[in-house]
Order: structure tokens, then C-alpha cells, then sequence
């Protein structure tokens, strides 16, 4: 199997070493975009997708002869932009990965001649994948497969107890559909109410904001690692995932991953991926969210409810469990091609 993931490479890292541990042989091709880029390991080859970049032409073309001798019997792309790339996904059968249904902002927006062409590319492929129920709904046609989180498993921090728990957190750019206006109103009425135990509201990112934070807010700006983030959610009590407009969250799964509850709103897949029990709360609702802030306050409901959430990740979104429907799909894309060649 051939991997393409230019921009999400620590996602395709953890695809890609859960299908060679179930005996497929992979290659991911990809670039050092990410932040959390690291040294390649031996089945990655790492180019630089700006083709205008006159150096980076002839890496490309020493990839491409190796993934020519590689020789894929099928090829997985994702959020693929150098048109140069196009030629690996003509080597074998292509399966699309689709992770938004639509841009969730105007700084998401595609050139139109990027949209023109990636998009009859991707009509043109084997088979498509979605992560949701609702992203499948949404474009039409996709088989669905559960969103894993980015963070290798070995890296998860041991899940911490009650009296280790504090703070709420949320992570991410504050871009505007983050609904940063509602969380802060919500945050406040809580700090102002009887059930708020002295904890912060960490925010964690870049971005810009013109909404006033209120107390007991602290802001890490910046470019993050996972280095910096886990011992602040590994300890949360809670995870804000309350976004205006969304398909799926990585930060949502990861929360789980961790053993924090993630708060979400109604939009999109969110509250399809939600633990049992945790109802999602609607966008514009600030006293909803209050209320959830009020419940996670307590250190020991904020430990039972973030194991739940732990477990059910485990069950339905680990690495192992997302990576053996994604080869049900990656057989059929096969199977389909070679019964049309015939």
C-alpha cells in the first residue's frame, strides 16, 4: 500500500504502522508540513510539495521511480495538493480520504484552480473513505471508517485520578468557528457560580480573538507539540470541543484517547462520536454549558466520566480497530478495480 498524506503525517504514521502489524507492506509519502515532523522513518519518503520550488523537483522525481519499483497495489490519498503527486495515485486502484464534508472557514477556502482539479481527481478514484456517518452522508457514496487520534499509543500518558485532575482545556487555533464568544460567556457564569473549584480555562494555540477572556483564563500561544499539551490534558477535567461549525475533531478523539471527557456542541459528527451518556450541547447554549463546566468541576465525576470516555474510545476509535475497517475498504477498492479491468 502506498500512502499520500502531505499535511497530516503523524495521522498517516499511526494508518500506516497499524496496517504493517497486520502484515501489509506500507510506503507514506509525505512532507515535513507538520509540526510535529521528525526525522523519517523507514518507510516514509518526505518531499517538499511546492512545485514552484525548483529544487524540489528532482527529490520528486527519485520518489517517484522508488514508488514505481515499489509498485502498490493500491494507493491511499489524503488532502493531496501538488499536482506533481497525481502521478503516484496512477500506479494502483485509489482510495480517497475525505475528512471535511466543507471548509470551516474562509482560511480553509482552496484556490479555484486547486478545487478543479483535485476535485475531478477524487471523483475518479477506486473508492472513497469517511470518518463519520455524517461527512459519508454529506458528499455521498464513502464507506465510513471511525477516526483514530494522531498520537501513538505508546505516548499516552497514564490516566490520572481525581486527585490529579484540574483545569479545562481547549485546544487548537482560536479560528471563529471555534465559538470562542459563547465558551468564555459560559466560563464566566461558571467561575461566578457555586460550583467552580478554582480551576483555569487553558487555551492552547495561536490565532487571534476579539473576545474579552474572562478570570481564571490563561493562554499558551503559539506553535504546540505534543511534548507541550499532554501533561496539561492528560489532567483535565474536561476538553472543549464546542465548535460553531465542524465535521470531526481530532481533539475530540484525542481527549478520549487520554481519559478526558470532551465537551461538544450539536454540529456535524461531533456528538456521533461522543461516549455514552455525554450529550452534546447546542452552539448558542451558554447556560448547557455552564451546566456541563459545573458537573466536571468535581475532580472525581471528572475521573469516572473521562475512564468511560478512555474506554470508549479504546472499543470503537483505537489505531487496530479503525485500521481493520480501513482494510475492508482499501480490499474492495482492489477487488473493484480488477473486476472492471476484466
Amino acid at each position: 500500500m502506498l500512502w499520500l498524506s502531505p499535511w497530516m503525517r503523524p495521522l498517516a504514521r499511526v494508518y500506516c504502522e497499524a496496517l504493517a502489524g497486520a502484515g501489509i507492506e506500507v510506503m507514506l509519502v509525505t512532507s515535513n508540513q507538520h509540526p510535529e515532523s521528525d526525522a523519517a522513518r523507514p518507510y516514509e519518503r518526505v518531499l517538499d510539495p511546492r512545485p514552484k520550488t525548483p529544487n524540489t523537483w528532482r527529490p520528486f522525481g527519485r520518489a517517484l521511480a522508488e514508488v514505481r519499483r515499489f509498485a502498490p497495489d493500491v494507493v491511499v490519498t489524503e488532502l493531496v495538493r501538488d499536482p506533481r503527486w497525481l502521478a503516484f495515485g496512477r500506479l494502483a486502484p485509489r482510495v480517497q480520504l475525505i475528512h471535511d464534508d466543507r471548509p470551516h472557514d474562509a482560511g480553509e477556502q482552496r484556490p479555484g484552480w486547486e478545487r478543479r482539479l483535485f476535485d475531478r481527481w477524487g471523483e475518479r478514484a477506486a473508492a472513497t473513505v469517511a470518518f463519520s456517518n455524517y461527512v459519508a452522508g454529506a458528499i455521498g457514496g464513502a464507506d465510513v471508517v471511525p477516526l483514530t487520534s494522531d498520537l501513538d499509543e505508546a505516548l499516552v500518558p497514564a490516566f490520572v485520578d481525581a486527585e490529579g485532575r484540574r483545569d479545562v482545556v481547549l485546544i487548537g487555533r482560536l479560528n471563529s468557528y471555534k465559538n470562542i464568544e459563547v465558551t468564555m460567556a459560559a466560563w464566566r457564569a461558571h467561575v461566578e457560580g457555586p460550583a467552580y473549584r478554582g480551576d483555569d480555562l487553558v487555551l492552547i494555540g495561536g490565532g487571534d480573538t476579539d473576545v474579552d477572556l474572562p478570570p481564571k483564563v490563561r493562554w499558551i500561544k503559539g506553535a504546540y507539540s505534543y511534548a507541550d499539551v499532554l501533561p496539561v490534558l492528560s489532567r483535565a477535567k474536561a476538553s472543549v470541543v464546542h465548535y460553531r461549525r465542524a465535521t470531526q475533531s481530532g481533539v475530540q478523539v484525542l481527549a478520549m484517547q487520554v481519559g478526558v471527557t470532551p465537551i461538544v456542541s450539536t454540529e456535524g459528527a461531533l456528538p456521533e462520536f461522543q461516549p455514552p451518556g455525554e450529550t452534546p450541547i447546542g452552539v448558542d447554549d451558554v447556560a448547557g454549558l455552564t451546566r456541563a463546566f459545573d458537573q466536571l468541576a468535581d475532580p472525581y465525576v471528572a475521573s469516572r466520566r473521562g475512564a468511560a470516555a478512555q474506554a470508549h474510545y479504546r472499543q470503537n476509535f483505537a489505531a487496530d480497530v479503525s485500521a481493520a475497517a480501513l482494510t475492508g475498504a482499501l480490499d474492495r477498492a482492489v477487488v473493484s478495480r480488477a473486476r472492471s479491468i476484466r
